[in-house]
């Protein structure tokens, strides 16, 4: 009996190692992927990850740095690589990166600034100073919270449908660090925080920078998660000879690369699948050129296909994931604001366009985001979306770092026909006395000095005040009915006047937004309005005549709706701007005022045909009632321009202010063609009635219709529009020529 047991005993035991075996042999392999840092070259991530879907393999873990770090986080939570390269091919990089925010983002006191302006500078303490880098990094972020919204309550990164860490780097300590826990998007942003492109991100007080700057190929530590096969995809630069290293940015990059290249040649030996995509011709800003990256990364990955299906046999039991779901709409119940010291809660509430249980379009959402960080009053702002028991509604949740610069200098520089050169500085001043207030003063300096002042405190919402100040001059011939009363014995022999027209005003309002996109303002101004010409001399004193010198006192309603996508060259949105002016008193030159009234409108709408084609229609009327003898404050039209004052509006085919009247309709279709990128030939056609009593009782279909036709060339740069038209009116069989160099002002 116990020889019997014995026996069992030595069989059994002698049996195990075989089950062990066999079972280690049936067991699969752990897989790891780990993709490398480039920039645009990383791209090429998207090829090799569209093959390895296809093959069917299981992807057990992901690391990255960088770059591979968007494309791996994205990839472990949930996306395919086709739905990676549908998703990058739709993005427009320039925007992502700089971040360039929508106008509709921006508020209109905002979006007249930023049209005006080809350098901003902080100007601390009466110095010059450079910002930390050109990017906040804020779109990046918005984008990949998005995405990442189906595993936004996973904080340990272990638990993603595939597990993934990144690599960031300490700033401060030079230290490499692992990213396996905290909030996904924030963790990747951190990583890919490329130095002076991209500021920093602060995480637990801690300064974080590109993971690549200390360690951009993470294929150890990913080892050390227990992966039996790693697969490796490296998009990093190779050295460049001397005949490449032609400017200080490919020199510095050299420099950069030493270190990383010379690590690698030791990292790629680790790999059980090294995957070396032909990135030569790239550089890593080679954005707009995604689509051929993404194709060399798909053929780098074919040369390693044996390998990979090798893989995918010791897979037996691969399934495929679930489709991720995007989220399109959302609700947010309550708002929860850190790190706010100097902002109101309003300030911020009217910023982000919330008011609180409301449901929104997650694009409306991220509008309001934008909104907020467009202010450039913060240099970052991270949120959380917070669930609730209902699948789409959340809680907000927004941490925020107030900038520390709150001075900036600015400059710009323009030519056109009517103002002839200028060049602009402005100084701007937040917090000047109050948190929530922002100072303006552009001094212009050329052939016709001009100065600009606003003065505008911010309650979002809830009631602004605002403060404007301007002087306008310039001098050009115009139709004298602009400065004579029409039985002016004057006016008898006279086409053409050389005046000079210069204007003082002087404004304060109060503002309030709502419906999200209307500011509606309500204001008292004065006018100081002075018009001049040599062509007509005072007898007596043998001088210049003066045709008008006269203050004027008004009460103004003002109110403004602006969605165009480019203020310039827009193909999408819509324009209305209504105004009503009740001049109240006049004091000096205007010895016989009586009481009257302006009312003016401007509409406009811009849609696309394709993405090379859109049209711009625009309406453009306004009449006066009551005085009739103050010409002075009528309307004019002829010339180009987008900075005209007072009742002056461009019209094609004719010269600057050729065509006068107190009432007038004027329509205009341009057609404007893209034929590269920031390259514009334009057609435009306007048409318009112009006289006095334009509306009343059967004028409007009997009095004379004027036309006009453009055709011009423009090319969008960093200075502002540089355009060149050539107008002609069957009218007068007249023709111009219109230049313009940098934004209007």
């Amino acid at each position: 009996m116990r020889l019997k047991n014995v026996f069992i005993i030595v069989f059994i035991i002698a049996l195990f190692p075989i089950k062990a075996q066999n079972k280690t042999t049936n067991s699969e392999p752990k897989v790891g992927l780990v993709l490398s840092g480039g920039g645009a070259k990383g791209f090429a991530h998207i090829g090799v990850l569209k093959v390895i879907d296809s093959l069917g393999i299981k992807i057990d873990y992901v690391a990255g740095t960088s770059m591979g770090a968007i494309i791996g986080s994205l990839y472990a939570s949930g996306y395919s690589g086709k739905e990676l390269e549908t998703m990058f091919k739709s993005q427009d990089f320039d925007v992502l990166i700089n971040d360039a925010f929508p106008r509709a983002s921006k508020s209109f006191y905002e979006r007249e600034n930023a049209q005006k302006y080809a350098v901003n500078l902080p100007f601390e303490h009466f110095k010059i100073s450079l910002p930390s880098a050109l990017s906040r990094g804020q779109n990046v972020y918005n984008l990949l919270y998005h995405l990442m919204l189906p595993v936004n309550d996973i904080t340990d990164f272990e638990k993603l449908p595939i597990p993934f860490f990144c690599i960031a780097t300490n700033i401060e300590t030079g230290e490499s660090l692992i990213m396996d826990k905290g909030k996904l998007a924030e963790a990747v942003t951190a990583s890919g925080a490329l130095p002076s492109l991209f500021q920093p991100v602060i995480i637990d007080d801690a300064i974080l920078i590109d993971g690549g700057v200390t360690n951009n190929f993470p294929v150890e530590e990913l080892r050390a998660k227990g992966m039996d096969i790693i697969i490796g995809v490296d998009v990093q630069d190779a050295l460049k000879d001397r005949e490449s290293l032609k400017s200080a940015p490919d020199i510095l990059l050299q420099i950069n690369n030493f270190r990383t290249i010379n690590v690698m040649k030791n990292k790629s030996e680790l790999t059980d699948i090294y995957i070396k995509p032909d990135i030569s011709e790239f550089s890593v800003i080679s954005f707009d050129e995604g689509k051929d990256i993404i194709a060399n990364g798909e053929t780098a990955a074919r040369k390693q296909l044996s390998k990979l299906q090798d893989v995918k046999r010791n897979q037996p039991n691969y399934t495929v994931r679930a489709a991720v779901k995007v989220l399109d709409s959302l609700k947010i119940n309550n708002v929860t604001l850190k790190g706010n010291e100097r902002y109101t809660r309003a300030y911020m509430m009217g910023r982000l366009k919330l008011k609180g249980n409301e449901k929104m379009s997650y694009s409306d959402f991220r509008q309001g985001i934008n909104s907020l960080v467009a202010t450039n009053n913060f240099d970052t702002f991270r949120y959380h979306l917070e669930p609730t028991d209902n699948e789409s509604e959340f809680n907000l949740i927004g941490n925020i770092i107030e900038s520390e610069t709150t001075t900036f200098l600015k400059l710009g520089i323009h030519f056109d026909q009517l103002y002839k050169s200028a060049l602009l500085a402005n100084l701007t001043k937040k917090k000047l006395l109050f948190n929530n207030d922002i100072a303006s003063l552009d001094i212009i300096l050329g052939d016709n000095s001009r100065y600009n002042f606003d003065y505008f405190i911010d309650k979002g919402f809830y009631i602004s005040l605002g403060i404007k100040s301007r002087f306008n001059q310039f001098n050009k011939n115009v139709n004298p009915r602009l400065a004579l009363e029409e039985d002016s014995p004057l006016l008898s022999g006279l086409n053409k006047i050389d005046a000079e027209i210069s204007d003082f005003t002087n404004q304060v309002y109060l503002q309030t937004i709502f419906k999200k996109d209307f500011a509606l303002r309500l204001g008292a101004e004065h006018k100081r309005l002075k018009i001049t010409s040599e062509t007509i001399i005072d007898e007596d004193e043998e001088n210049r005549i003066v045709f008008e010198n006269t203050d004027y006192l008004s009460v103004f309603g003002n109110l403004k709706y602006d969605s165009y996508d480019n203020f310039h060259f827009p193909k999408s949105g819509f324009y209305f701007n209504g105004n009503f002016h009740l001049y109240l008193d006049a004091s000096g030159f205007n010895t016989d005022f009586l009481n009257f009234s302006i009312a003016k409108t401007d509409i406009g709408y811009a849609f696309s045909f394709s993405d090379k084609l859109s049209l711009k229609t625009e309406g453009q009327g306004g009449f006066k009632i009551g005085d009739e003898s103050t010409s002075a404050l009528g309307f004019a039209i002829g010339g180009y321009g987008s900075n005209f004052i007072n009742n002056f509006y461009s019209f094609y085919g004719y010269d600057y202010l050729t065509l006068t009247g107190d009432s007038f309709m004027k329509g205009t279709f341009t057609l404007d063609y893209e034929v590269f990128k920031k390259h514009h030939i334009l057609f435009a056609a306007n048409f318009a009635n112009i006289e006095d009593g334009l509306f009343e009782a059967g004028n409007l279909f009997t009095s004379q219709t004027y036309s006009g036709y453009a055709l011009g060339y423009s090319l969008e740069t960093f200075l502002g529009p540089l355009e060149g038209k050539y107008t002609y009116s069957p009218d007068t069989g007249n023709c111009y020529w219109f230049f313009n160099l940098g934004f209007w002002f």
